[in-house]
């Protein structure tokens, strides 16, 4: 993978700057699902901001929603072209050269232009109108894609022949994914939005069909996630690196590699150590959903920088042992010889009852629109769907939003029925909350309720809002709710890791294993950036601090790509594959290692393992009492069991601990200090060398230089 440069090229920062004709291409999963509409809406916003904007070619099907929103806008007279006594119309490419504006919006690029066109293929036309400068907005469906339409066309029972080679994705500016609900698609097919009435039942037993709409959704995400490729510093980098030594089995170390770095939302990449004939690791690197590197490399002898990896995995061996006892830059999975162990276990959580009960007492539907950052768009999104509920006759009532100010967003807030937030006067300080007696006594069919990991004000029943969701969702109502991928929990430490933020809002991991439906607000860094300027997330004193920290480029880039990956990772939460039954974290007596416990408990938390805190020192150590205390504290708080011992050999006690249960690994934490005679070898290097099969060496969080609430 590519690494970034944090110092940006000039190039870079024009295109950032707008100094040069952007493509920006939309990407949606099926028909149906709004392309047209924000292709529409981008353009009225730029004709508004006095951008010279004009429509190359759209379809608006005569809706009036979308004739409204053209209305004005200039258009590129279309190409006409007479065969026999048919009459068609094109995209008039030379038209739109003639014209000059700034920007041009086109549907449909997949389209094979007719007639003698200046290129073949629409996409063509905008690759060709970039280069000429000017701007082009457009969109089309993912079955499209080279690497897509085989698969698709499995899916759709009929051949994709208009095709876009995914290098042309890979060569704009912009690739959005438009994420919808497949139950917002049927509603949409029902109510004749999509299709003819005469086509409803036809369409809803193909394209439309529950599991054809999932499967396309995954292969959008996928697809996007793929040409998301944020690159910082090795810590901060979102991959795992994988190395493949001569003699060792590729297809269960992968597998069990795999499964951790799934658990650490990072990409995993399989890499040939000098000698493995790369042919040899295809169908395994295939089998696990890693990418296979066509160079080999040695983990310890490549700059950390070059090699991009926030964990490298490699099974146990002379390098092992030597990365061991040296400090690292990212996280270590040695993995024992011969271990074939992979554990199925269900997604657990202090919610996973509330699962279970769900399907015995009529549990409201959950929807969670999940973004990357604040100004996103997710409250848009929410409310946008809120008003086509309405359209369908559904109750719905807007029990708690948060607008922030934003214009747009408030002007859709018009046709539906609001509910008063409850105030709350805590210690002078007047809050606005959600008035949850209220809303369960007016009992709408479907609540909007923003902001999913908000921490309520003092004195309010529930210290957070998810606990609110929860009871109304016990009440039968369903609800629809928004969230930001750095309020997960279990993401805390990748987050830290990625953004150097400590995010001070967050809410369990299995709240989501609630959701029936979670549904991605895609935006790019640079969409999100200039937002930021626009006013339209934070007041103006507070933009350029946030520009120039949470707000940074390659901060977005990574929480976009964990929101994809949460997004998938959604459809997949029955079951987690892991690696080991049980995580044993050892400590000492040291400050350093009471955040570990925290990494650990994620860790676990995401493999859905059990988590246990060996807190094992010498017979002759002082202990301090008061990190003791700490550490055992934040075990109790992670719901971690509890270790407490002394003995003459820690390493070989700690390992006894292990092996009392079976298919236990170790974790400890990595050295800060460089080998050196005649000092000890690293802790890590001494469990191996005392018969450690396998150990997970983790990187000691580093202190947060600020924290963020939203």
């Amino acid at each position: 993978m590519p690494s970034m440069n944090l110092r940006r090229s000039p190039e870079e920062l024009l295109r950032e700057l707008g100094g040069r004709a952007r493509l920006t291409v939309y990407v949606a999963g099926a028909p149906g699902t709004g392309k047209t509409r924000r292709l529409l809406e981008d353009a009225r916003r730029m004709h508004d901001a006095g951008q010279r904007v004009a429509i190359g070619w759209i379809e608006t099907k005569g809706r009036p929603d979308l004739e409204r929103i053209a209305k004005n806008l200039p258009r590129i007279p279309a190409r006409e072209i007479r065969a026999g006594d048919a009459t068609f119309y094109e995209f008039d490419y030379d038209a739109t050269l003639r014209e000059r504006p700034e920007v041009v919006v086109l549907d449909e690029l997949a389209h094979e232009n007719l007639g003698q066109p200046s290129h073949a293929k629409r996409w063509q036309d905008a690759l060709a109108l970039r280069d000429a400068g000017i701007g082009v907005i457009g969109a089309f469906n993912i079955q499209h894609v080279e690497t897509v339409a085989p698969v698709a066309e499995r899916l759709l029972g009929y051949p994709v022949r208009e095709v876009i080679p995914f290098s042309f994705l890979q060569s704009a500016d912009e690739v959005i994914a438009l994420d919808v609900s497949p139950r917002l698609l049927q509603s949409r097919v029902r109510s004749g939005k999509i299709v003819n009435d005469q086509d409803v039942d036809r369409a809803l037993s193909g394209v439309f069909k529950e599991r054809t709409l999932l499967l396309l959704r995954e292969l959008l995400l996928q697809t996007v996630d793929r040409l998301t490729l944020p690159a910082v510093k090795a810590g901060r980098t979102s991959n795992a690196a994988a190395f493949v030594y001569p003699g060792t089995d590729p297809l269960p170390f992968l597998r069990r590699s795999s499964a951790i770095a799934r658990a650490l939302d990072l990409a995993f990449e399989v890499v040939p150590a000098p000698g493995v004939d790369f042919s040899t690791l295809e169908r395994p690197a295939r089998d696990v959903g890693g990418e296979l590197l066509r160079e080999s490399m040695e983990p310890g002898t490549t700059a950390a920088d070059a090699l991009g990896a926030a964990l490298v995995a490699l099974p146990r061996g002379k390098r092992a042992l030597r990365l061991a006892n040296e400090p690292l830059e990212h996280d270590l999975f040695i993995a024992g010889a011969g271990q074939t162990y992979i554990g199925e276990n269900a997604a657990g959580s202090p919610y996973s009852g509330t699962v279970g009960d769900r399907l015995r007492v009529g549990y409201g539907h959950l929807t969670v629109y999940l973004g990357p950052a604040a100004g996103s768009g997710k409250t848009f999104a929410m409310l946008d769907r809120a008003h086509q509920l309405v359209a369908d006759g559904v109750d719905v009532v807007a029990a708690f939003v948060e607008t922030h100010g934003r214009a747009e967003t408030a002007a859709l807030l018009d046709g539906l029925t609001l509910l008063a937030p409850r105030v709350v006067i805590a210690d002078g300080v007047s809050y606005k909350e959600l008035d949850r007696d209220a809303l369960l006594a007016r009992r709408p069919q479907v609540a909007l309720i923003d902001e999913l990991a908000h921490t309520n004000a003092p004195g309010v029943i529930a210290t957070k809002r998810f606990q609110d969701v929860l009871a109304v969702l016990r009440e039968g109502i369903d609800v629809v709710t928004t969230l930001n991928i750095q309020h997960l929990e279990g993401l805390g430490d990748t987050v830290q890791r990625l953004t150097g933020t400590v995010v001070r809002e967050t809410l369990p991991d299995g709240i989501l294993a609630l959701a029936d439906e979670i549904v991605l607000v895609d935006v790019t860094p640079d969409v999100l950036r200039q937002r930021l300027r626009e006013g339209k997330i934070y007041p103006a004193d507070r933009v350029d601090a946030a520009l120039s920290s949470f707000f940074r480029r390659e901060n977005l880039f990574v929480l976009r790509e964990l929101a994809l990956r949460e997004a998938l990772r959604s459809r997949y939460r029955e079951r987690v594959s892991s690696p080991f039954d049980r995580l044993l974290v050892g400590v000492g007596s040291r400050a350093i290692d009471v955040p570990m416990i925290r990494r650990g408990s994620r860790i676990a938390a995401r493999l859905a393992i059990e988590l246990a805190v060996a807190h094992v020192v010498s017979t002759n150590e002082r202990a301090d009492p008061a990190i003791v205390d700490a550490l055992r504290a934040e075990a109790r708080i992670t719901n971690a069991d509890w270790i407490d011992e002394r003995a003459d050999d820690v390493p070989t006690r700690l390992l006894a601990i292990a092996r009392a249960k079976p298919e236990t690994t170790l974790a400890v934490a990595a050295t800060h200090r460089r080998p050196r005679w005649p000092q000890p070898p690293a802790f890590a290097r001494r469990l191996l060398d005392a018969g450690a099969r396998e150990l997970l060496v983790l990187v000691p969080p580093e202190p947060a230089p600020h924290r963020v609430r939203d």
